[in-house]
């Protein structure tokens, strides 16, 4: 029996935005459910991209578990559906597919068939841009974010009127992504404590996040977080004697 869905959660949560004429023009004329689900994935991936050109190639589509999950019982399974689902899609027409590079080992990159797409792949075509896979943060489906309230007493401690409603703020002000990976990171640093987590948070806030150190050596990560702590504690306690 396939797994009920609990239902969309309360607080902000990213919005995938989707054209129109994908309603009205795409999906009455696909048939098949795996190139179905390519395509709404395709939409949701690269809209977390930030490079200016934004593609992806059938392995960084295959090494998503979660996604694989859904097209088939066994991976061989899974791996034939992507594999016709994208070559239907560049068929349709809702991706466009540059050639492999001759003498290479290198697949395919697939661009959205939409103002952005067929530029970068123009460009790629003339010689004016070509990938740099260094840059590119990973990107994999991954179950909705936890609750903040809910996130916050099974991996801090309980909550207290006064921290719920900070927590409220904090839920209003950050992405929950960050809410959670920042959780995260407080508890694999044994920093379990709300001071340390709003550290991260405002620090991302102000100097922005590089997801790719927050991967980094674990002991580095501990003594940047930690850092930024007591410079925030400064600044907050400097603030109260002004």
């Amino acid at each position: 029996m396939a797994k009920k869905f609990p239902g969309f959660p309360e607080g902000k949560f990213h919005l995938t935005p989707i054209p129109a004429q994908f309603f009205s023009e795409l999906l009455p004329e696909i048939e098949e459910l795996a190139e179905l689900k390519l395509t709404l994935y395709i939409f949701w991936r690269l809209d977390r991209m930030e490079q200016a050109f934004r593609y992806l190639r059938y392995e960084e589509i295959s090494r998503d578990e979660l996604f694989m999950q859904g097209l088939g019982d066994t991976p061989a399974e899974a791996e034939a559906a992507l594999s016709h689902a994208l070559e239907q899609a560049v068929n349709r027409g809702t991706l466009l597919q540059s050639d492999t590079p001759a003498r290479t080992s290198q697949s395919p990159l697939y661009f959205l068939n939409s103002p952005k797409g067929r530029a970068a792949l123009e460009a790629l075509l003339r010689g004016d841009w070509r990938p740099v896979e260094d840059d590119r943060i990973p990107v994999e489906l991954a179950p909705a974010p936890a609750n903040i309230f809910r996130l916050y007493e099974e991996n801090i401690g309980p909550l207290t009127p006064m921290l719920a409603e900070a927590l409220r703020e904090a839920e209003n002000e950050y992405p929950a992504i960050w809410l959670e990976d920042a959780v995260r990171i407080a508890v694999k640093n044994n920093k379990r404590n709300w001071n340390y987590i709003q550290a991260i948070l405002r620090r991302w806030q102000r100097e922005g996040r590089d997801e790719r150190k927050d991967r980094g050596d674990s002991e580095e990560i501990r003594r940047r977080y930690t850092e930024w702590e007591s410079s925030d504690e400064q600044g907050s306690d400097e603030e109260s004697q002004d």
